[in-house]
């Protein structure tokens, strides 16, 4: 699938369909992953509200959060009327919470359930089904579990698995400390496909730039990049020109605040605040002389009641207009 050669990780708290609406105006080709939600809260909860976004997302994934693969099989169906492009579980967050649910990361202990919900899916909704794990949990020996897991879930139906090449500790880290303690293993990833080359693997962990993104590819079928591509949105501006061939020009950041009002506008008019939806593009001017002054003015008065987009063109105007096309980050 062409579009898992560059995607955009699921964050929690971060990449809701606000965000995901801004990032698609960086990036046309990009692949949007939602923020992990859980299959009894698509069943039991407000569907619109956990699931809805807008077409100019595409293409976008739902990131499944589940052990039952009777639950995962239901909101898989869910879903894919929803129309979304493909199913992920999550086999690598984690948190406490996944931990007292039995799925995220501690689900790399178990294999065969992983199978056994990815054969279960497959088998419920002509979506892809993808996993997205880590390379172990606490003592295990990645170079086993990583390619038991892969195996078993190959066996099961899956062809996509996105890497994030570090350990989790599931004692003795936090879920933030989990992120960046662990050390990064990418030859094991890279090992993963040269041992499995009828798969899809992509790399996902410390990836910060497009410099990065192409020594990858060089490896691996794709790459997942996470946090730079939220706080530093403005990363993904040639992703289409120098992954995917595009040659369309590149947006300037302006351009792309500006291309954002009418969806501001839009959610506004919904009743969505304002500083739900700008708290995602405070990094877009990041390294630019004035991009203090753009963040400061948004988290002041973005949050008040009645704020507008005129909230958004005065924070921009702080910014100068003659800004370089493409900062090399």
């Amino acid at each position: 699938m062409e579009t898992h050669r560059f995607s955009v990780a699921p964050m929690m708290d971060w990449t809701d369909r606000h965000d995901r609406f801004f990032l698609r105006l960086i990036s046309a080709r990009a692949l949007l992953y939602t923020e992990m939600v859980t299959a009894p809260a698509i069943i039991h909860g407000d569907r619109d509200y956990l699931l809805g976004f807008d077409a100019e997302e595409h293409p976008v994934a739902l990131q499944l959060g589940g052990s039952n693969a009777a639950e995962l099989c239901e909101a898989a169906r869910i879903a894919e009327g929803f129309g979304y492009d493909e199913i992920n579980l999550n086999v690598g967050c984690p948190s406490d919470r996944v931990q007292s649910g039995r799925f995220g990361a501690c689900l790399m202990k178990e294999p065969d359930l992983v199978a056994e919900c990815v054969a279960a899916m497959r088998e419920a909704v002509a979506l892809p089904v993808t996993v997205k794990c880590r390379i172990g949990v606490d003592d295990q020996d990645p170079r086993e579990a990583l390619p038991n897991l892969i195996e078993k879930s190959r066996a099961a139906g899956c062809h996509t698995f996105i890497v994030h090449a570090r350990k989790a500790w599931l004692e003795g880290l936090s879920p933030k400390e989990n992120r960046t303690v662990p050390p990064l293993d990418y030859d094991l990833v890279y090992e993963m496909k040269r041992t499995y080359p009828d798969l899809e693997i992509c790399l996902n962990g410390g990836v910060s730039s497009i410099d990065e993104t192409e020594q990858h590819l060089t490896q691996v079928d794709g790459v997942m990049m996470g946090r730079m591509a939220y706080e530093r949105p403005y990363v993904l501006a040639d992703v289409d020109q120098r992954i995917f061939g595009s040659t369309a020009p590149v947006r300037t950041r302006h351009e792309i605040v500006e291309a954002f009002l009418p969806y501001l506008s839009r959610r506004l008019a919904e009743g969505v605040p304002l500083n739900a939806m700008t708290r995602h593009i405070l990094g877009i001017f990041q390294g630019l002389p004035g991009a203090r002054a753009w963040r400061r003015h948004l988290s002041e008065n973005a949050h008040k009641p009645g704020a507008d987009v005129q909230v958004v063109i005065e924070a921009a105007a702080k910014v100068s207009a003659a800004e370089p096309v493409l900062e090399r980050i």
